[in-house]
């Protein structure tokens, strides 16, 4: 016992080495950090436009008050961009490579079974549970792309200074329209509020699309940077058949979880189901590093997961407003089933206001249908309120 102990101390050195030039892994943390950041504050501005486009103009003068917003936000997102950068710089490749994958494989899942009748916030939950996946993929993508190149370090350093930059500008970007765009948007005074009052629905399929080719890159480098160790096919089998199960079992879990509940809780449980799994599969074939790297990305995705509970919150409800507006729509999709507590009491509190629910719907036809969706969603308000949304930053 006492053997085995001081082979365990003996082995932390190890533990805690850099795979590369420690210099290179701050400025690949600093660089997927920032790219963290820049989705994040994008969310928040389109769901802080469709907030105010789903209120009735009442309220679109009330505002949060700028220098509580900067203070407090400022502090707590320099608290989190310090601590995401040191965790994803401590992070392995081949750990970023195994949550890239697991995440990529639940992508393509979740897209394919939805379909083309999928509902808008769909899109919006996967980008708000991608955040600490993507800075995983841009990790591991820049690992991949600067491998055994003469001037590593430089490169770096060239792409961590715009990608700081870039997070600025949207971070400026996204308390500009916190305080500003309910006044700007009305007046016509502004050229950036006119141009997201005009053009602002397009961000979000933009957010997608981006989203997509930072992944495809980072499923390459994912899969080279696992093969690369492997001798031969039979250790590469032996490595993969268990990470194919096991992904598989976690994506079923990931959907039933999606389906039964979409609560910010389900969010954090589901994100500790998928790295305990993890964390067994590398405990099975990967190596004691690769142990303490997942154990690292615990902390990580909570850096991601706790300051954005505002978020998860707000699209749950979008979620739920758009499954009692369109019900064929949620019957076919699989982000939302009739279980769903949150759906049952929306479907009473309309159905004690005189608002039929979905078996309702399904027996009316002609003179008796529903209002259109615009009436239905002026009588449903949003419960979470712009100023809940800018509590954050």
């Amino acid at each position: 016992m006492i053997s085995y102990i001081q082979a365990w101390l003996l082995a932390i050195p190890d533990f805690l080495e850099f795979e590369t030039n420690p210099l290179d892994c701050l400025l690949q943390g600093l660089v997927s950090t920032s790219g963290i950041f820049v989705l994040c504050y994008l969310l928040r501005v389109v769901l802080f436009i469709q907030a105010l486009s789903n209120e009735d103009g009442s309220n679109l003068k009330e505002c949060t008050r700028p220098a509580e917003l900067s203070a407090n936000g400022w502090l707590s997102a320099a608290f989190q961009f310090c601590c995401l950068t040191v965790n994803l710089a401590l992070v392995g490749s081949r750990v970023a490579s195994l949550v890239v994958l697991e995440f990529s494989l639940r992508l393509v899942s979740s897209w394919a079974t939805a379909g083309p009748t999928s509902l808008p916030s769909t899109s919006l939950q996967i980008l708000v549970h991608s955040q600490f996946s993507l800075g995983c993929a841009l990790s591991c993508s820049l690992r991949f792309l600067h491998d055994g190149a003469p001037k590593r370090s430089l490169n770096l350093l060239l792409a961590a200074g715009p990608s700081l930059l870039l997070a600025g500008q949207c971070g400026r970007l996204w308390r500009h329209v916190a305080t500003l765009y309910p006044l700007h948007s009305s007046q016509c005074s502004c050229g950036i509020c006119v141009s997201l009052l005009t053009s602002g629905h397009t961000l979000q399929a933009f957010l997608c699309h981006s989203l997509k080719l930072s992944f495809g890159v980072a499923v390459i480098a994912a899969i080279s940077t696992l093969n690369h160790p492997f001798k031969s096919a039979s250790e590469a089998l032996r490595f993969w058949t268990p990470l194919t199960v096991c992904y598989a079992l976690l994506v079923v879990y990931v959907q039933e979880e999606q389906r039964r509940c979409s609560s910010g809780t389900a969010a954090r449980r589901t994100a500790v189901v998928r790295l305990g799994g993890l964390l067994l599969l590398v405990l099975t074939v990967g190596r004691w590093t690769d142990v303490l790297h997942v154990l690292l990305c615990f902390p990580g995705e909570a850096c991601c997961l706790i300051p954005s509970q505002d978020l998860q919150a707000l699209v749950a409800q979008e979620l739920i407003k758009e499954a009692s507006c369109n019900p064929k729509q949620t019957a076919n999709s699989d982000t939302y089933s009739e279980e769903s507590p949150e759906l049952v009491h929306l479907h009473r509190k309309h159905k004690s206001a005189g608002i039929p629910g979905r078996e309702g719907i399904s027996q009316m036809s002609g003179s008796d249908a529903l209002p259109p969706s615009r009436d239905l969603k002026s009588q449903t308000s949003c419960t979470v309120t712009k100023q809940e949304l800018c509590s954050r930053y």
